[in-house]
């Protein structure tokens, strides 16, 4: 039976959920802020989490980057009220694979669960380090480092994904619905233009302070690194 940690300030929602997703025939766990949430995952294993953002002690986003920092596999839904594209980005950018906007619909909410834990099952651990570069560009699959022209090059867990994907896929162009699907996934509702945000911040990283530009877009189709 797959375990989940419902992390949420507010008992009653916090029951609410506890009881819907043991009726859907899941083992819950509960933490009251993000103090709580991160001392828990450290002495527990879990499926699944599901982070309130608005806590006391420790909010959800900083709860979240902690967790993630632990164990990266860790996969965390964010429950937030917020549903501003930019929350919704420093969330992902915190580590979160995905994210619900409180009211939320229970179906949606379990749809999403079941999606991140599949997730989770389909993930197999490297035997070796995995390598892959474009020119002066490498990137370590298994160490998730990134390098050009020797320079060591930070990024987020959604950046390195879409960078991935696109170095994975160089010399073909990627229509934003493509891109989307693969990295956010299927089950994803947001808008389009995270895409767009996301490839700056890639240039910015990947691109601006050398002279060759890797990452290019075709108006009117997508990007394509070549």
């Amino acid at each position: 039976m797959e375990k989940i940690l419902i992390v949420e300030d507010e008992k009653k929602i916090a029951r609410i959920v506890e009881l819907q997703l043991k009726y859907a025939g899941y083992e819950t766990d509960l933490a009251q802020d993000g103090a709580e949430a991160i001392d828990k995952c450290l002495k527990n294993s879990y499926d699944l989490i599901l982070m309130d953002i608005m806590m006391p002690k420790v909010d959800g986003l900083t709860a979240c980057k902690e967790i993630k920092r632990h164990d990266p596999n860790n996969k965390i839904i964010m429950l937030t009220a917020k549903d501003d594209i930019q929350d919704v980005i420093t969330g992902l950018d915190n580590g979160a694979d995905d994210y619900v906007t409180k009211p939320f619909i229970f179906d949606e909410l379990l749809a999403r669960i079941r999606a991140n834990i599949r997730k989770t099952a389909s993930i197999v651990a490297p035997s070796s380090e995995e390598m892959l570069h474009f020119e002066d560009l490498f990137i370590n699959t298994s160490t998730y480092e990134v390098s050009r022209e020797n320079d060591q090059i930070d990024l987020s867990k959604t950046e390195f994904d879409l960078l991935k994907h696109l170095v994975i896929n160089k010399g073909i162009v990627l229509t934003r619905e493509q891109i989307l699907n693969k990295v956010w996934g299927y089950d994803y509702y947001g808008s389009l233009n995270i895409v767009d945000v996301y490839i700056k911040y890639l240039r910015d990283k990947i691109d601006r302070n050398y002279e060759r530009k890797i990452i290019q877009t075709v108006r009117g189709r997508g990007y394509v690194v070549k």
